[in-house]
């Protein structure tokens, strides 16, 4: 691995091509070690000072590690066994945050530094990237030197930022975005947060199970972009949990004095010690004239790409947050995976029809699939079961009975279509549904197979009977 300056020509077709890679995120990672298998130096190029993107540093890994300390506090504070004793857990923060930020560095070290360290075929540049013109980028290094960098492909991996939103008085008040709530060394006695999708959902009641109050200010619904019964779950647990959310809700103004946050709602006005904006992640794309290389967006600044990473411009890729696909990682790095292969003559597409997506609440929400309202809006005559967890024999016997599986299918063929559960383990639950949605299986397929018992991942066997029966008329491990 090297850092020095990387070549400004080309180094020709085919095996031996020079491929560039804007960031080192997981889909630039999974593209630069795909595309060294197929006969091509790499150049990554890294505005930041450290590499790895969103995930490892300040994304997917501290954020559960965070969520996961916050559980267990929550299971000493309340556990659902008469003989077993509760007790308010005491919780040293800064502790907590020294042990998430070294398994950080851990894997930031065994996932990338090290991989580029012991790769001769991968250089690192470091500097603000733009396009030139199709073929050639201008990065700015970190000392104001400019260096020219030609390739014959292009892939396009700078992932994505929080969205600040246009509200008076917020740009002059120290805010925190998810980056700030996973790194703050203490626990506000009062979190105030701005959103209702993933990022604050998660974060919401992380902070309240170690200690602060919490209150979310959603504009429409918890979970609006999933199916309603998902985000009514979810709302109902985090009310049972202390956790207020204020639904409708428009935020006029923000203010900050003597450390107290004043924010300004239809009326009404909130008090907090941290204010947290997790109002979504628009694409990282401005700033790398995307225009001089041909390169289209659409409106929100994502680029265009079609199933192989190609864009609107020849020999230039793109992967990940910066492009219209689901923000997960695994879906970058997938995609990172075959802009590679095909950068490198091979042809590979990426299929989304059944990414799961898991959120990290408890109870966990996961999906996979259409809705039953997707479903109708493309022109299926579609039906749905849902089993609530009370009919899940490991769920009574783990007293959390607090979530629902539904199964969505096609009406007339009975083939299954989605899933969405609301579980304590919908995460390890929803790929079972994914492969059957993949393998075109039936629900009365799905009802046919066979489930270990206990296990929660048998209420999809449940839930695809009930589509039949009555599982309630069911002995307890009934086939």
């Amino acid at each position: 691995m090297s850092q020095s300056a990387c070549p400004a020509t080309s180094r020709g077709n085919g095996t031996g091509q020079h491929v560039v890679i804007i960031g080192t995120g997981s889909g630039a990672f999974a593209a630069a070690t795909k595309a060294v298998e197929g006969g091509a130096t790499v150049t990554l190029i890294e505005r930041a000072g450290v590499i790895g993107g969103t995930c490892v540093n300040v994304g997917c890994v501290p954020s559960k590690i965070m969520i996961r300390s916050a559980q267990l506090a929550q299971h000493q504070r309340h556990n659902p066994f008469d003989g077993l004793a509760d007790s308010e857990p005491a919780i040293d923060r800064k502790a907590l945050l020294a042990q998430q930020s070294a398994r950080v560095d851990e894997l930031r070290g065994a996932k990338y530094e090290s991989i580029l360290a012991a790769n001769d075929s991968i250089n690192l540049v470091q500097g603000d990237a733009s396009f030139k013109n199709a073929n050639t980028l201008l990065v700015t290094r970190p000392d104001g030197s400019e260096q020219r960098l030609s390739a014959d492909r292009i892939l396009i991996a700078t992932g994505s930022a929080a969205f600040i939103p246009p509200l008076a008085g917020l740009t002059d008040v120290p805010f925190w975005t998810s980056t700030e709530a996973l790194f703050a060394d203490s626990i506000p006695a009062h979190l105030v947060i701005i959103g209702s999708s993933v990022v604050a959902v998660e974060i919401a009641q992380a902070y309240r199970r170690l200690g602060a109050q919490v209150a979310m200010l959603v504009r429409t619904r918890l979970l609006s972009q999933e199916d309603p019964m998902l985000g009514a779950g979810l709302n109902a647990a985090f009310e049972a949990e202390g956790i207020r959310v204020l639904p409708g809700t428009s935020v006029s103004q923000v203010s900050h004095e003597k450390g107290v946050f004043s924010i300004t709602i239809d009326g009404e006005q909130l008090s907090a010690d941290a204010l947290l904006v997790a109002c979504g992640r628009p694409p990282n794309t401005r700033g790398l004239n995307l225009a001089a290389a041909g390169v289209k967006t659409n409106s929100s600044g994502a680029i265009v790409v079609d199933d192989h990473m190609r864009t609107s411009a020849p020999n230039i890729y793109a992967a990940g947050d910066c492009t219209a696909q689901p923000q997960f990682v695994y879906v970058a790095a997938a995609a990172g995976t075959r802009a590679a292969i095909n950068m490198t003559g091979g042809d590979a597409a990426l299929d989304l029809a059944t990414m799961p997506a898991v959120i990290f609440t408890d109870p966990q929400v996961a999906t996979v699939g259409l809705s039953e309202d997707a479903a109708r809006a493309a022109g299926i005559s579609a039906e749905s079961r849902t089993l609530d967890l009370e009919n899940v024999p490991r769920a009574l016997a783990n007293f959390e009975m607090n979530g629902f599986v539904k199964l969505v299918a096609d009406r007339e063929t009975n083939r299954l279509l989605g899933a969405q559960i609301l579980a304590p383990a919908a995460g390890e639950m929803i790929q079972t549904a994914a492969l059957a949605i993949h393998n075109k299986m039936t629900v009365q397929d799905l009802a046919d197979q066979l489930f270990p018992y206990l296990t929660m991942v048998e209420g999809l066997k449940l839930c695809a009977q009930t589509f039949f029966k009555d599982v309630k008329q069911l002995s307890c491990c009934a086939g």
